[in-house]
């Protein structure tokens, strides 16, 4: 997987509007973007189409448009499979380790984090209405 696809793939995933989306989409074969939108209360429908459109940027989604409605699917084979190889291997290597005992920490020398280092989390425990 490339990074600007992973990178894509992994953006996409970190949000739980997001997430909430890609859970309903798993429990039908497809759906609209209207139909979305009554299930998730919390947004309104440009916020839930903004999140369709970052979804289907990271091709996450598949977008099928007939007459004036647009028809939503998983894509089974885009990048979150590549993720879900990823976090499944560090998963695996983190269980082999702990099998051994402590992780070696001194072996790890940069882990990349998100954002600048010097700058603080946001809170996005509250949304606006």
């Amino acid at each position: 997987m490339s990074r600007s696809a992973a990178q894509s793939a992994f953006e996409a995933l970190s949000d739980p509007t997001r997430r909430r989306i890609l859970h309903l989409l798993s429990e039908c074969e497809e759906t609209t973007a209207g139909a979305l939108a009554d299930a998730i209360a919390e947004v309104g429908r440009t916020a839930v189409s903004s999140h369709l459109r970052v979804l289907r940027n990271a091709d996450l989604v598949i977008e099928r448009r007939e007459g004036r409605f647009r028809y939503y699917s998983l894509h089974p084979d885009g990048p979150v499979q590549d993720a879900l190889g990823f976090l499944q291997s560090i998963l695996a290597q983190g269980l082999v380790r702990s099998d051994v005992g402590e992780p070696d920490r001194d072996r790890v020398t940069e882990v990349p984090t998100p954002g600048r280092a010097d700058e603080a989390p946001r809170d996005r425990s509250h949304r606006a209405s």
